[in-house]
């Protein structure tokens, strides 16, 4: 979803969108004979063990660099055009522009508008709040309000040991629940999860603070959502690139991994 609706949701670094593909290379080289699909030798590689499996899944859901700037242009637009007019109608109207037009971009390219996709609904929903008030920092609530609920949700998830990257898991292996089997795996998946809500418990911590704040505190709203947007979830997903390379757990389909 847009970063202005969602505080900058999470995407992957290049390192984490670029280790899923050369690991997914390599094996296609040694496991790929005359009769296999390229296709074929792909999929098999990415998942050959658990830590494979999640940086690819990942790559794949989270939408890499690209994804990140189409959520960082609307609240930049939205933002940077508040503070020099004041005028949220413009406001908004240049934010929502920024994200039709990289929709666009993506229809002409013929390439998944998901990822803008998300974008355009999250900057829709805030300038529903910041219309319906009339104060600019009203737009950035629905991101607050986000980020609390997932952080509440994945803390949840760990704490019944169904931390919510094993799903990732299940999703490759065609059980959804085998990974759970597995005490090793869900310690793993329990630790990832960990570096997934962190980003979004301190997007609550610094900005429903600023929010609620007297006078206006748009400006300072945008600058925290773009600092703690992209950057921010890099960071985390930096952490869980080195994590994730430290081990090999092998993962076997269609029982425990």
């Amino acid at each position: 979803m847009s970063e202005l609706g969602t505080s900058g949701g999470p995407g992957p670094g290049p390192e984490t969108a670029g280790s899923g593909g050369r690991e997914a290379g390599e094996t296609a080289k040694t496991t790929g004979g005359p009769g296999a699909s390229p296709a074929a030798g792909k999929e098999t590689t990415a998942h050959d063990t658990v830590e494979a499996a999640v940086r690819a899944q990942l790559s794949k859901a989270l939408g890499g660099v690209r994804g990140m700037i189409e959520a960082a242009v609307p609240v930049i637009g939205f933002t940077g055009t508040f503070v020099v007019t004041e005028d949220v109608q413009l406001a908004v109207t240049v934010g929502i522009g920024a994200a039709v037009m990289l929709l666009g971009v993506r229809l002409m390219q013929r390439s998944s508008p998901q990822f803008v996709l998300n974008s355009l609904v999250g900057i829709t929903v805030a300038a529903i709040f910041a219309l319906r008030s009339g104060d600019a920092e009203d737009a950035f609530l629905p991101g607050i309000m986000l980020n609390a609920g997932y952080a509440a949700a994945m803390i949840f998830s760990i704490a019944v040991r169904w931390p919510i990257v094993g799903f990732i898991i299940g999703s490759v292996t065609g059980d959804p629940t085998a990974w759970r089997r597995d005490p090793g795996i869900v310690k793993l998946c329990s630790r990832l999860t960990w570096l997934l809500v962190t980003p979004c418990i301190a997007r609550v911590v610094v900005q429903y603070p600023i929010y609620i704040a007297d006078g206006d505190q748009s400006a300072l709203l945008g600058a925290a959502k773009i600092a703690m947007g992209w950057p921010l979830q890099v960071a985390a997903l930096a952490a869980m690139v080195w994590l994730l390379a430290r081990g090999r757990t092998p993962l076997e389909r269609g029982k425990a991994a």
